[in-house]
């Protein structure tokens, strides 16, 4: 047992050439026992519509500019939009919990619920398999008070509307337990969304923006930026105190009670106080040393009708102070000095009337502002090649951030020209007690097409009925797939269904084996899947979620849809959700001579055919509950996350 416990958990390490491959929505983490910083996970989607999802793990140590691969057999599967918490305790852990898989077809997409937890010493993972934990879900975020591991919000797509949530669950490190905490109808917390910024302090944490869609009857769903802001109020009771007190929530679903007291508590903020544009894709990382949550970038989208989105896009830095009151502050760079003897430019901090005696050393007076961005950077004419603006990283929102000390770092991030989306790959620090101008430690080599914006606008006049058709079948491949969570959407069609049945397949489609082959056995309903090899694994893999595809497709016609078992059905449901479908092919196989069979004989005779064909997919729907077990989906939400309808043609991935 030792032995094969070591095997699961040998790490290999590698060193690599530069920062990971293009993607979005990773992690990337301040290490909490070193200066180093932890990127995990990821996705890329290409130009020709392929899915890549990633669960890589690198170490980028800024003293010796080196980037290192750790791989281990033992590991969380290829995700994206999960979420990362760090604490210092017991040499140093990264707790990660949830995101999101796509299958590389983009057939298929669901999420994850897995909580698992990176050793820093022993470069290790360890999965934490607890029954009582929260739903699946995206684009939530976590957060450390204590010794508490504090998760909020997020969003979980079943396929016909995107679902965002406002539950709050604290995690507790030294007793293992995960407790939801229950709050009365009367008390104020923020309402359910994704993406927003989550920042430790000694008092809690502070939440702010997010976005969510509002979904109206009738009419069609409208993407909200948010800009409020909240702290999490989080003390440990006196011990003079008794009872409870009536506006803290109570922790529930562990046998034993947490012993905090916890309130959400909504920001004022003055009329005449400074605040950054409303935007979204824009998550603060924490500057300790300042106590300061710094922002870079975010778009503003405009939905101005059902066909056009303008969006906006920025390269501005803002922080939030969040001591005290709170407020916002904007980071400009600093002018460079011209003359020896000159004057100090002015106070780097823009803002309302507050002062900035904590803040006197920081200094600048040139602000970015949103722009486009250009893949030519000549110097020329006029142009000073010192002047710190053309340091300044491209627009883009969804960027990973992270401060070590007073430097940020900022990976990646996401362009949008036209109807075109760009996946960054740049990676750029900045002294933030400094503010002198910012430092390409890899440039990017993604080309930005210039001409993307006219080309776009003469298609559009042009208005190609051809390249609509095309658009509208490349729009029923907008659906995604995983492994470790829940399947919630899907575009296949009946003949890949044939052809799965009868062809083998590899399991192209996957990034990592190792979830492929892990078997779960929380749940004694969920179902084990022994095969002879491999291959036979990934092969049923492939077929379920191919399957899923089918039952997403809402073209098929009726009569398919009453002969196919749905996943969570048993034998008694199916046959009797399509009894008369049944009995109708009953008649058909009795035959005219015999048309005068009825009764029981006739229900027989269509309950036979009914069992037939059940158990001719019965080994796909085995898979197929299992894969939506592995979410943390109970029977009923596997019912209905099978008999669920198609994603929103030609919704953007990146604006939930």
């Amino acid at each position: 047992m030792r032995q094969e416990w070591e095997a699961a958990h040998s790490v290999t390490e590698e060193l690599v050439q530069g920062p990971p491959s293009r993607r979005a929505n990773a992690t990337l983490t301040a290490c909490p026992t070193g200066n180093h910083l932890w990127f995990i996970g990821g996705e890329f989607f290409s130009e020709d519509g392929k899915a890549y999802f990633y669960n890589d793990v690198f170490r980028y140590s800024p003293e010796k500019d080196e980037w290192r691969k750790f791989v281990s057999p033992t590991c969380p599967g290829p995700r994206s939009a999960h979420a990362v918490a760090t604490t210092a305790a017991g040499g140093g852990k990264l707790f990660l919990f949830g995101g999101e898989f796509s299958s590389q077809n983009q057939t298929t997409f669901y999420h994850y619920r897995d909580f698992w937890c990176f050793d820093i010493a022993t470069h290790s993972w360890d999965r934490i398999d607890i029954r009582v934990r929260p739903t699946a879900r995206s684009g939530h975020r976590m957060a450390v008070w204590k010794h508490y591991i504090v998760l909020f919000g997020g969003f979980y797509d079943p396929g016909i509307t995107t679902r965002y949530l406002n539950d709050l669950w604290l995690f507790d490190t030294q007793e293992y337990k995960w407790h939801l905490v229950d709050f009365r109808p009367n008390q104020s917390r923020p309402c359910p969304r994704s993406g927003f910024s989550f920042l430790s302090t000694s008092e809690g944490v502070i939440l702010h923006g997010g976005y969510c869609k509002e979904y109206v009857k009738g009419k069609r769903p409208i993407g909200i930026m948010l800009e409020d802001t909240w702290l999490l109020q989080l003390s440990l009771p006196d011990a003079s105190s008794s009872g409870s007190n009536s506006n803290s929530a109570e922790p529930s679903s562990s046998k034993k009670k947490l012993d905090l007291v916890i309130k959400w508590e909504r920001r004022k903020r003055p009329s005449t106080a400074y605040i950054p544009a409303l935007r979204s894709g824009c998550t603060m990382t924490a500057w300790q040393v300042k106590e300061m949550g710094v922002m870079f970038g975010g778009v503003t989208d405009e939905d101005t009708n059902e066909e056009t989105l303008e969006s906006l896009f920025w390269n501005d830095l803002n922080a939030y102070q969040w001591s005290g009151k709170g407020r916002w502050v904007s980071l400009t760079l600093r002018k460079p000095k011209k003359k020896p003897g000159k004057q100090k430019s002015p106070a780097m901090i823009q803002h309302g009337n507050e002062s900035d005696d904590e803040l006197e050393d920081l200094k600048t007076p040139i602000k970015a502002t949103p722009r486009a961005p250009t893949t030519k950077r000549l110097i020329g004419g006029n142009v000073d090649p010192d002047d710190p603006m053309l340091t300044i990283p491209l627009p883009r929102y969804n960027a990973m951030l992270a401060v070590l000390k007073n430097s940020l770092y900022i990976y990646g991030g996401i362009f949008e020209r036209g109807s075109r989306e760009y996946t960054l790959d740049d990676f750029y620090t900045i002294q933030l007690d400094k503010m002198d101008r910012f430092v390409c430690l890899k440039e990017s080599g993604v080309i930005i097409e210039e001409g993307d914006d006219e080309s776009d606008d003469e298609e559009t006049e042009n208005g190609d009925e051809d390249e609509d058709d095309e658009d509208e079948e490349d729009d029923d491949d907008d659906y995604y797939s995983d492994d470790e969570g829940t399947v919630v959407g899907s575009v296949a069609t009946k003949d890949d269904l044939d052809e799965l049945l009868f062809k083998p397949i590899l399991g192209d489609d996957l990034e990592s084996a190792t979830v492929i082959e892990e078997i779960e056995s929380e749940d004694e309903s969920n179902t084990t899947i022994t095969m002879a090899s491999t291959e036979k694994v990934v092969d049923l893999r492939s077929q379920a979620t191919t399957f899923m595809g089918v039952l997403k497709d809402t073209s098929r016609s009726s009569e398919d849809m009453l002969s196919t078992p749905l996943p969570g059905e048993t034998l008694a449901m199916f046959y009797s959700r399509s009894r008369d479908y049944w009995s109708q092919k009953a008649l058909l196989s009795i035959g005219s001579g015999l048309s005068d069979v009825r009764g029981k004989q006739l229900r027989t005779v269509g309950f036979n055919l009914a069992e037939e064909r059940y158990q001719e997919y019965k080994p796909i729907l085995n898979e197929v509950e299992r894969m939506l077990a592995e979410a943390g989906l109970d029977d009923e939400e596997i019912r209905r996350s099978a008999a669920g309808g198609g994603v929103d043609k030609g919704k953007n991935r990146n604006r939930r």
